[in-house]
């Protein structure tokens, strides 16, 4: 029997950090992971990619979007004849987990029922929650469906915002414990043995075609001025949900992570062929003029779209 747990959370909560916590967690597990992400380039999948691990990665739309649902339900199929102890999932940001246990119910025949669904664990970004909540469902959804809430970014968290997003928490999802941390960091072994399915009423998932965000990729062959490419993304941050890559500098490779107009840019010792760098917005046209008039301004002639 595998024991399969689910991650939600907002674009930049930190489910992919917990992920790996989790990996380095169950080391000595045998473990399964599918990583969801809604562009079409899995940045996530080469954050975590370690020898040892089974992985799947889906990307270009939301495990539970008709757009990309049959790929993640053939994933799901061969993964349950793997010996393996644990699958981990880590869904896309925007994604409704709504319809999670009718995937599992529908395959339950071609997996020989070698699930065991322990539930969602979804973490909540405590620094964007209350800007975030009221503009988008997803947020909604995914602590609804939930067995536990992980607070991430405590560190940066207002000390009079705590009360208020767990009492939003509490009013969707009273059932769920909640923890604060920040990096992810916490006794994970402890939240996964405590999970309880949530008895929810089946319903259909938000996640559609129409619904899906707006996802742009950025590329590049030469290596960027590295204060041209920050001029760049502290230019379009604040229009974005995300924005993630790998870029060469300069100064050397980085990993890019935006939320928001919050930008990181970390060191990557990794070869990458190439810059790419993936912007999700709600936006489609309005954000083609503000990336089009950020690369003019700052790395014309060096990254396209």
């Amino acid at each position: 029997m595998i024991e399969l747990v689910l991650l939600t959370g907002f674009l930049g909560a930190g489910k992919t950090t917990l992920v790996k916590n989790m990996i380095e967690e169950y080391k000595d597990q045998k473990l399964g992971v599918i990583v969801n992400e809604f562009g079409n380039v899995n940045v996530d999948a080469a954050l975590i990619k370690k020898n040892g691990i089974e992985m799947a990665a889906l990307s270009n739309g939301s495990i539970f979007c008709a757009c990309i649902k049959d790929k993640f339900v053939d994933s799901l199929i061969e993964m349950s004849i793997l010996d393996i102890k644990y699958l981990f999932i880590e869904a896309s940001g925007l994604a409704d987990p709504a319809n999670m246990t009718q995937i599992l119910e529908g395959i339950s025949a071609k997996t020989n029922g070698n699930y065991h669904y322990r539930g969602a664990i979804c973490i909540a970004d405590g620094e964007n929650f209350l800007e975030l909540y009221d503009l988008l469902p997803a947020i909604h959804n995914q602590l609804e469906c939930s067995s536990a809430v992980v607070i991430n970014k405590g560190d940066l968290m207002e000390p009079c915002s705590l009360g208020e997003i767990l009492e939003k928490i509490h009013q969707v999802n009273p059932e769920a414990p909640s923890f604060v941390t920040s990096f992810c960091r916490l006794d994970i072994k402890e939240i996964i043995d405590g999970l309880e399915t949530r008895a929810t009423d089946d319903k259909e998932t938000s996640n559609t075609l129409e619904s899906k965000p707006k996802t742009f990729l950025l590329t590049g062959e030469e290596p960027l001025p590295y204060e041209k490419l920050t001029g760049f993304l502290e230019e379009i941050a604040g229009e974005t949900y995300r924005i993630k890559g790998f870029a060469e500098t300069d100064r050397g490779t980085f990993e890019i992570s935006c939320v928001g107009k919050n930008i990181n840019l970390n060191n990557w010792k990794e070869k990458i062929e190439a810059t790419q760098i993936v912007v999700i917005s709600c936006a489609g046209i309005k954000m083609v003029s503000i990336l089009s008039k950020g690369i003019e301004k700052h790395l014309k002639g060096i990254v396209h779209f």
